[in-house]
């Protein structure tokens, strides 16, 4: 089912749900809806991280169970797995990406792209997670590894480079 019509159709509930999923309709680009909901993610993400660490803590434990539930309910409502409207994974993901990495320009634009990288090519264990953890916790769990990966690997250049 589409988005529009899914939403017409939903309750209160459903509609929130649809609302979050994607990313406050970031996700119903027709291009790249995955690379167009991180880069929405930009700013809250930026700010949080700024704020410190117990913000970052904070939005993270709020992010991950809204996401998981938003995703599940927006998973049922549009009728298909894993639907490319539902973008707020892409959010939790970089959320996770950057997360405790002190603020640069540099490492954020590298913690971005390494995320988009390993989301799309979903290297082991990732490309396992998506095909075999379904609903919710599934379109958001590869997400946060890829995060993680990224979290990793830009860590591992700021040592290497001595930042």
């Amino acid at each position: 089912m589409n988005f529009k019509k899914a939403f017409q159709r939903a309750d209160f509930r459903g509609r929130t749900a649809l609302i979050f999923s994607s990313w406050f309709g970031t996700g119903l680009v027709p291009m790249a809806p995955g690379t167009f909901g991180t880069l929405a993610a930009v700013p809250p993400v930026i700010i949080v991280n700024y704020l410190g660490a117990l913000y970052s803590i904070i939005f993270l434990i709020a992010l991950i169970p809204l996401s998981i539930w938003s995703s599940r309910i927006s998973q049922q409502l549009l009728e298909k797995n894993d639907p490319a409207e539902v973008v707020i994974d892409e959010a939790t993901g970089l959320l996770v990406g950057v997360f405790l990495i002190p603020f640069s320009l540099p490492g954020f634009a590298l913690a971005f792209l390494l995320f988009r990288v390993f989301d799309i090519l979903k290297p082991y264990p990732i490309g396992m997670i998506d095909k075999r953890i379904k609903g919710g916790a599934g379109i958001v769990l590869d997400d946060m590894v890829a995060g993680i990966y990224a979290n990793i690997c830009v860590r591992v250049f700021t040592v290497l480079l001595g930042n």
